[in-house]
């Protein structure tokens, strides 16, 4: 009796036990997953916010947060500080009726995130600042003056 098992071109596994009026099972599973999805799933479906992608970066006199969020208004965000925890946050609720002579639609939409970061204690919480330009979030978290890098400096010896 032999071990071996018979592979055709395409590198599948082939059953020689099996009837071959039935696809195996990873034929199957390809075909689901490799035809296109008919444009009633994908045309619409994700209009959802996904979690924004954030950099920060620290400066000697601050820490900047910037966040990629296109298609906003200023108005549509909410930016809070509680207990050195800031978080930024949007939701957006939107409807669309449309009126045809034979037929009414209505879409409805709703997306939303919030990110939240706990400050270091050496953030001057009364100084921060945000704006928002092209798309990109950036927020201002200046450093208290004690927290600042001082400039190296060269000490002579007496």
């Amino acid at each position: 009796m032999s071990n071996l098992v018979s592979v055709p071109k395409n590198g599948s596994l082939v059953n020689n036990n099996s009837n071959l009026n039935f696809p195996t099972w990873s034929n199957w599973l390809d075909d689901i997953f490799n035809r296109d999805l008919p444009s009633v799933f994908t045309s619409n479906f994700n209009k959802g916010i996904t979690l924004p992608q954030v950099n920060i970066k620290e400066t000697a006199d601050a820490y900047i947060v910037d966040m990629a969020v296109p298609g906003l208004k200023k108005s549509d965000f909410h930016i809070d500080l509680d207990n050195q925890l800031l978080s930024i946050s949007t939701e957006i609720k939107e409807e669309n009726e449309q009126k045809d002579a034979n037929y009414t639609r209505r879409e409805y939409g709703y997306s939303s995130f919030k990110r939240t970061f706990t400050l270091p204690e050496t953030v001057n919480e009364e100084k921060i600042n945000a704006t928002y330009k092209d798309g990109i979030l950036s927020i201002l978290l200046p450093k208290k003056e004690e927290a600042k890098q001082k400039p190296a400096r060269t000490i002579q010896i007496s």
